[in-house]
């Protein structure tokens, strides 16, 4: 990406002594599955009454979060995407999933009814 692309908030100044803020955004390190503090849910909202299980509260890569989203969708055998930093399966698969993060030694517990 161009350096020019990463600027925000300022397109152009005269001011000789201006310096660009840029984004440096860097991800948190991964934490260990016993470490983590993931809530499974199921959510129906803004999706024309279809349900979804969410798994949200993961901190770490994306390309992690990623792989755990990959595996979670394979075990469910459904479709799914990973987006704003939680793993949406399609569909109400919430016990498979809660019983599959406890078994590999992630922290998770069931929320809301």
């Amino acid at each position: 990406m161009s350096k020019a692309k990463n600027r925000i908030n300022v397109v152009y100044s005269t001011n000789p002594d201006f310096h660009y803020e840029t984004e440096n955004h860097q991800e948190p390190d991964t934490l260990p599955a016993k470490a983590q503090q993931l809530k499974v849910m199921l959510d129906k909202k803004a999706r024309a009454g279809k349900q979804v299980t969410l798994v949200a509260g993961f901190i770490g890569q994306l390309s992690d979060l990623e792989q755990l989203g990959k595996q979670l969708k394979n075990l469910c055998g459904s479709g799914g995407s990973v987006k704003d930093g939680e793993i949406l399966i399609q569909g109400d698969h919430r016990e498979k999933v809660l019983g599959w993060l406890q078994k590999n030694g992630y922290g998770a517990k069931r929320v809301g009814g």
